[in-house]
């Protein structure tokens, strides 16, 4: 009865090991799928805006009579 005993401790406790051990959670990294974009029009388009505004004040203090 004794040796009963003392195998459905062993068996309980390599059942038990078993489930624990298939439960284990796995943190994964991985790259995105999707590549990631920056959009910088805003900076561009300012900047093309304030060479635009310079050339504009320049033609109209060499030119004061065009309006």
């Amino acid at each position: 009865m004794r040796e009963t005993k003392v195998t459905r401790t062993i068996l309980s406790a390599i059942a038990a090991s078993a489930l624990l051990s298939a439960c284990s959670p796995t943190v994964r990294l991985e790259a995105p799928k999707e590549p990631i974009t920056i959009n910088l029009n805003v900076k561009i388009d300012q900047e093309v805006r304030v060479k635009l505004d310079k050339e504009v004040e320049d033609l109209i203090t060499s030119n004061p009579d065009i309006f």
